[in-house]
């Protein structure tokens, strides 16, 4: 779903929140974490609306639609 802002938005927002928590010293993402989790995903959902390529949709076996993620 290339351009697709709300998912950008999301996934931005995702990224911001862990960023913040580094800096603020709230966690540290340099220690394996599930955080790291959060990360990948909030980073491949921010990918996938500049790409249209979306690897959870390729890894759950994607429909016939290219590049849909999130659900759409």
């Amino acid at each position: 779903m290339k351009g697709n802002k709300t998912v950008r938005m999301m996934s931005a927002i995702i990224l911001i929140s862990l960023v913040l928590t580094q800096v603020t010293g709230q966690i540290n993402l340099l220690a394996p974490t599930w955080l790291w989790l959060a990360a990948f995903v909030g980073f491949m959902a921010f990918q996938s609306t500049f790409t249209g390529f979306c690897p959870a949709s390729k890894m759950l076996g994607g429909g016939k639609k290219s590049g849909t993620c999130c659900g759409g």
